[in-house]
């Protein structure tokens, strides 16, 4: 098979991330009118947004690129030398572009409503008084770095060579559900420094102040992964 374009490799990373935005964050913005208004039902459909969005997105854009549409899963792969540096430097740069892109889309949309303001967000991730459940600075570090952690072990796991062909998608599209059920009330759930940097950078204050939290937790989650994916292989 001939070498994908590196360049279309990124295009691929950016269309993926931009969706994973538009729909994942879109349905609290949209469906769900804002995490502080989230019920039960409203939080299953937001973890269900995110995980049917990353599994359509395997199977859309994973021949093309592997579908990463998050840093921390590029960063993680170099680790585990499964990217190179230069790809990942790649990889990382359209994953942000994309979901700037996907958050000025939501921004857009949900401004044509009269009942929208930006003071409610745009499913942007944070702690303490920015959190559903109002949970620590400590306990959403903690939170992003095991969730995220959990994560790159599915991921792992279902695109190795001795996994059943053609299923990736459904485990890591389900993983990233269960993921969010768990981690909406403590972060929003990130897992993705991407998908936390879009919102921020349009609702700013708090979102952005936090954001450090974001893309710090995650990378830390995805390197532990890598390190115990390689000493169990």
């Amino acid at each position: 098979m001939a070498e994908i374009n590196p360049i279309k490799k990124y295009a691929a990373e950016l269309f993926g991330t931009f969706v994973l935005v538009l729909m994942g964050c879109g349905s609290v913005v949209i469906a769900g009118k804002g995490f502080e208004n989230l019920g039960g039902t409203g939080i299953v459909g937001v973890a269900l947004a995110f995980g049917l969005a990353v599994l359509v997105m395997v199977y859309a854009i994973g021949g093309i690129s592997g579908c990463h549409i998050n840093p921390a899963i590029s960063i993680s792969m170099l680790a585990a030398g499964k990217l190179s540096v230069k790809d990942t430097v790649g990889y990382v740069a359209a994953q942000c572009i994309g979901a700037v892109f996907g958050a000025g889309v939501l921004y857009g949309i949900a401004s044509g409503s009269p009942s929208f303001s930006i003071a409610n967000g745009l499913g942007q991730n944070g702690f303490d008084t920015a959190s559903l459940g109002s949970y620590s600075m400590l306990s959403a570090f903690i939170a992003e770095v095991v969730l995220t952690f959990i994560f790159l072990m599915v991921i792992f796991g279902a695109t190795s060579e001795s996994a059943p062909k053609g299923f990736a998608g459904i485990a890591i599209g389900f993983s990233l559900t269960l993921i969010h059920l768990v981690g909406i009330s403590v972060t929003g759930t990130s897992v993705n420094p991407a998908r936390s940097l879009g919102p921020a950078v349009f609702v700013g204050g708090t979102a952005l102040s936090q954001l450090w939290l974001f893309i710090v937790a995650p990378i830390i989650g995805g390197l532990i992964a890598a390190a115990v994916w390689k000493s169990l292989r």
